[in-house]
């Protein structure tokens, strides 16, 4: 029977702990009294939750399989010795099953843990057809969120002078959401016949998605001090609130230089709320970034770089074909953009935890 090794054991009786810690958590009278804790710790515990469970029955198929070889050593009484030697290569066999369950849920718990993320898309190579572009891209993870039941609140929108979107920024959360998003970063590249093309002809065009997960306050190296915010009017084309109230919340935080302007809607409190949100998220990755590149060549990562500049994915309209290039195979392209990304997802996390796995 394989057995677990020490390293791996020593976490799971961690994540165990943690596991029973979120419970405790989820029962203390000021986590009940704020639904956003009850909701990011429940997202955290249902993560752990599989793992867990399948750690709970290998150690008990593990102290059945030693009770059984004693029985067997003993040899105290044949029938019982008999009946041993048959359960014995059962019990092994479940055994062997759930450690390969076990490793591929421990090699992803931590983006299983992640439940809130923040989606950017920007509208890439190809003019006006590039921003329509981006709005398609922008369509169907919004109907993928909704088959995952996940909250999909848009943060900031810069329209395409033809449609679509120059710029979309949107904030998604819910169970599993990092674990499943966080393959999408890089260049999403369309060939297609653009609506803007008079002769027919295919033209190629681009949009870049980043997926930043938001982290928690304890998990980031964020100095409020280092950030300078004013507060003006709202820029370019609007209503009457715009350039007549000041609402737009402007962030800078100087050691870094990262720039968050957020202006829409017309409540400067949750114009900050976003902005301080968005700024958050940026920074995070920028160290995960940093901290990443020291340690690159001692572990795996998650498939591909995430970079806006690695070209992921091609949608071809005319074979209706979809093809992520990290993994070299093609899905329907109807059904992808129509939300149905689940089986693509699937074979990227399957091959993505191969990876993992030979590296344990």
């Amino acid at each position: 029977m394989t057995q677990i090794s020490q390293n791996i054991l020593r976490k799971l009786n961690e994540l165990s702990e943690q596991y029973a810690l979120y419970g405790e958590q989820l029962m203390a009278p000021d986590v009940l009294a704020d639904h956003r804790k009850v909701r990011a710790i429940s997202i955290k515990r249902a993560a752990l939750e599989p793992l867990i469970k399948d750690f709970a029955a290998y150690c008990e198929i593990d102290a059945q399989v030693h009770e059984m070889r004693e029985l067997i050593d003993e040899q105290s009484d044949a029938e019982l010795v008999k009946l041993a030697r048959e359960e014995l290569p059962v019990l092994q066999y479940r055994a062997d099953t759930l450690i390969q369950s076990i490793q591929k849920r421990l090699v992803t718990a931590d983006e299983q843990a992640v439940g809130s993320v923040i989606l950017e898309i920007r509208a890439g190579v190809g003019g006006a057809e590039a921003a329509i572009w981006a709005g398609d891209l922008l369509n169907m993870y919004e109907k993928f969120a909704a088959a995952k039941k996940w909250s999909f609140d848009p943060m900031q929108m810069s329209a395409g002078e033809m449609g679509g979107f120059k710029q979309a920024i949107v904030a998604i959360s819910g169970n599993g959401v990092w674990a499943q998003l966080g393959y999408e970063g890089g260049n999403h590249q369309v060939k297609r016949v653009p609506a803007t093309e008079a002769q027919g002809r295919v033209h190629t065009s681009t949009a870049t998605v980043a997926v930043l997960p938001e982290p928690e306050a304890v998990e980031i190296d964020l100095n409020e001090s280092d950030v300078k915010e004013s507060i003006t009017t709202a820029q370019g084309p609007g209503g009457q609130n715009v350039n007549k109230v000041a609402t737009a919340v402007h962030l800078i935080h100087v050691p870094s230089g990262i720039e968050v302007r957020m202006q829409e809607t017309k409540s400067q409190t949750q114009n900050r709320e976003k902005a301080w949100q968005l700024l958050r998220a940026r920074l995070y990755e920028q160290q995960q970034r940093e901290a990443e590149s020291q340690r690159a060549e001692a572990r795996s990562t998650m498939i591909g770089t995430g970079e806006r500049a690695e070209k992921i994915r091609t949608y071809r309209y005319k074979e209706n074909i979809v093809v992520d290039h990290r993994i070299g195979e093609s899905f329907n392209l109807g059904e992808v953009m129509a939300g149905d990304m689940q089986p693509m997802i699937d074979q990227l996390i399957e091959h993505d935890t191969a990876q993992r796995l030979a590296a344990l």
